[in-house]
């Protein structure tokens, strides 16, 4: 991700990884890239990374898996990531609050954990504890 926040100059206002999606709130720089040239390339790298270590740690179920969905498609011989993505424009402080207090909750309503701080892949330990030890997030808010 860090690769792609440099060469596209967009920075992290929050995130959170989930087992089968993630969210996050970005500010792009539109000279510089859309968030449709972020995300593809992201998809397209982040799949081939992810689909390495389950070939190089012997998970083929999930190959199995990836390799099936691609048969849907014409052009996929695997298929990781859902081909859309949903993108909304956040213009207000009270909207971004909104937005980062849902995905911060989503850890949360899964069961996953008791506080939205205590999910490792969450910007919610950013906020709380400024530690940006699994992806930097620009704290300062919105």
């Amino acid at each position: 991700i860090k690769h792609y926040q440099e060469k596209y100059k967009f920075t992290i206002l929050g995130y959170v990884i989930m087992p089968s999606h993630f969210h996050w709130i970005i500010s792009t720089n539109n000279q510089t890239g859309t968030i449709s040239a972020i995300m593809r390339e992201i998809k397209k790298y982040s799949a081939w990374d992810i689909m390495d270590f389950l070939k190089n740690n012997g998970r083929i179920d999930y190959l199995e898996i990836f390799k099936n969905a691609g048969k849907r498609g014409h052009k996929q011989k695997r298929k990781f990531w859902n081909d859309r993505f949903d993108d909304v424009i956040i213009n207000s402080k009270e909207f971004f609050l909104q937005k980062l207090n849902y995905i911060h909750n989503n850890p949360v309503k899964a069961g996953l954990v008791k506080r939205p701080e205590d999910y490792k892949y969450s910007s919610a330990r950013n906020y709380k504890y400024e530690d940006h030890s699994v992806i930097y997030v620009e704290t300062a808010g919105f």
